[in-house]
């Protein structure tokens, strides 16, 4: 199983479309959102996607009525942090931000997924991944970044766009 990892999409419409064309061109099977998708108009665009796609809330969604509104309108599903998933077997914790881990049991966890940080993670320690994609709300092409991760294999890739 394939899924998308996107994170701090921060309303940049304009790359959350081509983020949703990556997504559906790649085939993967669930997009995660790792949060601060900031506006409704976000999910909305999010909701041309051909797969389900979950996440949490970051600190700047606070527009979060109008979030809770598109997001059961499209049938997404989002919490507050943290996510706990089980996908291909693996065991997945879905955060938005990095310092959150800190006070978690991860032990138990095939892979943890964060953003916030705007930069790239990709930390394998011993069985386990962390993976963050790093920047997609960027206005320099070529410098914006989702990710696309094997459950099975645990390899993660950074697709840069």
């Amino acid at each position: 199983m394939r899924i998308g990892i996107v994170s701090d999409t921060h309303n940049n419409l304009d790359n959350c479309r081509q983020i949703v064309d990556l997504f559906n061109r790649a085939g993967v099977e669930q997009v995660v959102h790792t949060g601060d998708i900031t506006q409704a108009k976000t999910i909305d665009v999010f909701a041309h996607l051909d797969m389900p796609m979950v996440g949490v809330f970051g600190n700047n969604d606070l527009e979060r009525d109008a979030l809770d509104v598109a997001i059961e309108c499209h049938g997404f599903n989002f919490v507050e942090p943290p996510l706990s998933l089980v996908l291909s077997k693996r065991r997945l914790l879905v955060v938005h931000d990095p310092l959150d881990l800190e006070a978690m049991e991860l032990e138990t966890y095939d892979v943890i997924l964060h953003g916030h940080t705007h930069r790239q993670t990709i930390l394998h320690e011993g069985s386990q991944l962390t993976f963050n994609p790093g920047e997609c709300a960027g206005m320099m092409q070529g410098f914006n970044a989702i990710g696309i991760l094997d459950l099975h294999q645990l390899q993660p890739e950074i697709v840069t766009f």
